[in-house]
């Protein structure tokens, strides 16, 4: 008996894009420098796709990453971590996850 494959039942591994909010640990903070040091940390199989910068209060500003990753168990924990132990970084938080 042949072997029956229906067409679009394999697909490969999506991608999930990520909005993640990173907050400095102080208006001293360089934001130009903080970019560049939180894309030489980014995981393997993981990407960052643009940077924005979003005024929170008093000319603090917080960083918003947009990071694309494997649409695999656990996909923007190792990112969260790795941007957390940047210095400046005060905290780290996805604030939006969505299919690509």
């Amino acid at each position: 008996m042949p072997q029956l494959r229906v067409p679009g039942t394999v697909r490969k591994m999506g991608e999930v894009a990520a909005k993640i909010k990173i907050m400095p640990s102080g208006m001293d903070v360089d934001l130009t420098k903080l970019k560049e040091n939180l894309k030489k940390v980014i995981p393997q199989g993981a990407r960052i796709h643009g940077f924005s910068e979003e005024p929170v209060a008093f000319g603090l500003k917080a960083l918003i990453a947009v990071v694309k990753v494997g649409d695999i168990e656990g996909g923007t924990e190792k990112v969260e971590e790795a941007f957390g132990k940047v210095k400046g970084v005060e905290s780290v938080s996805v604030v939006e996850l969505g299919r690509m």
